[in-house]
């Protein structure tokens, strides 16, 4: 299943449910639920939270490089590079902040 946020501010973004049902959950909406709305004053709660969360992520993936580089050293592997919160969040965020400023909701 993919989530298609939608706002006549912006175009679309697609996200696989995996990441929709995590940026959902971080903004406090029903991933369970098929469609949904993020009201004009809802926007900028969405983004604090949608923010914050990716500050703790960014701080969790430090911490966590930190530990891998020196086990990795230990092994003489390097550890793998994955996709964080930040990158999968930013087009949500960029619609969310510009749907705001021209007054739209989003929509999933």
């Amino acid at each position: 299943m993919l989530y298609k946020f939608k706002s006549r501010a912006t175009a679309d973004v697609i996200m696989l449910q995996t990441n929709g049902r995590q940026v959902l959950q971080i903004i406090g909406k029903s991933p369970d639920d098929a469609h949904g709305i993020i009201t004009v004053e809802q926007i900028p709660a969405a983004i604090a939270a949608l923010e914050a969360a990716v500050e703790q992520d960014n701080a969790r993936r430090r911490e966590q490089a930190q530990q891998d580089e020196a086990a990795a050293d230990e092994a003489g592997k390097k550890p793998g590079d994955e996709i964080s919160l930040g990158q999968r969040a930013a087009p949500l965020i960029d619609m969310l902040r510009r749907s705001g400023t021209e007054g739209r909701e989003v929509v999933w």
